[in-house]
């Protein structure tokens, strides 16, 4: 099956725990690009984070955002597409965050909003200069000149284990799911990488079992079910193993490299 479009996940997946892309890895994925598949970021991260990634490869295109919520073009920095939160709905999200001392930023596509950007704790600002991000301090909602796409949780995972379960029990229409150890993350409905993934794919008139997709955690099965082939990080979790074709090496051992030399450019 010669694929001819190719979806990576950024973080576990196409980049190592360094947070950068390896020259071997980043060398294939050159060479796939260059005998004809397209290559699309779909990551939880924002187009702000997660463009640069696309263009130290060299490539232009697309990157799907913010776990599908927001769809970009690299060159012009565009919003193709975009799936927007009803403020009102994250209220009772933000009180818990709140009584509980958990840390969370809302999320326009291409900017990201704290509390407090002077009183972050030292971590959690190490987190964010992790991921490339700077937020800026939340202005009031009628203050926001873009729709709110993402809202993100932060903290130790036992925390945010607690908070999921208890979300769980809770009444919305939001999407949630573990974007990361740390993480969680509420969405549109409709949002998800799967459902872009489709979207994006309809749009250029590529079928199902021409695309590839590559990832490794929970926020990655929807593409990962979606695609033609859905390939796993060794360093994923069971669920995500499971949910997947095959599985590859961890991202520190270049398996991006390892899946795509396979199906690719064998």
């Amino acid at each position: 099956m010669k694929y001819k479009l190719i979806a990576l996940d950024l973080d576990g997946t196409l980049l190592n725990d360094d947070h950068d892309i390896s020259e071997q890895t980043m060398e294939t994925v050159i060479e796939v690009s260059k005998q004809g598949a397209e290559i699309i970021v779909c990551t939880g991260r924002g187009p702000q984070n997660s463009i640069p990634f696309m263009e130290k490869m060299g490539l232009m295109g697309y990157v799907i955002s913010h776990n599908g919520a927001a769809t970009a073009k690299v060159e012009t920095r565009e919003i193709i597409h975009q799936f927007s939160m009803d403020h009102g709905a994250l209220t009772p999200y933000i009180e818990y965050c709140r009584e509980k001392d958990i840390h969370f930023d809302v999320n326009t596509a291409f900017e990201m909003f704290v509390e407090s950007v002077e009183n972050l704790k030292v971590e959690v600002r190490s987190m964010y200069e992790n991921f490339l991000t700077l937020p800026f301090n939340l202005p009031a909602w009628t203050d926001l000149k873009d729709p709110i796409v993402k809202f993100t949780m932060f903290g130790e995972p036992a925390q945010l284990d607690e908070a999921y379960k208890e979300f769980s029990t809770w009444t919305s229409d939001l999407n949630m799911l573990r974007s990361g150890e740390y993480f969680i993350d509420l969405m549109d409905k409709e949002a998800s990488k799967g459902n872009a993934l489709k979207q994006f794919a309809i749009k250029r008139g590529i079928q199902q079992e021409e695309i590839l997709a590559i990832g490794n955690y929970h926020n990655d099965i929807t593409m990962l079910t979606y695609a033609g082939k859905g390939i796993a990080m060794d360093n994923s979790p069971i669920e995500v193993k499971a949910a997947a074709d095959e599985i590859t090496l961890s991202n520190n051992e270049d398996g991006v490299h390892v899946a795509l030399l396979k199906h690719c450019l064998s």
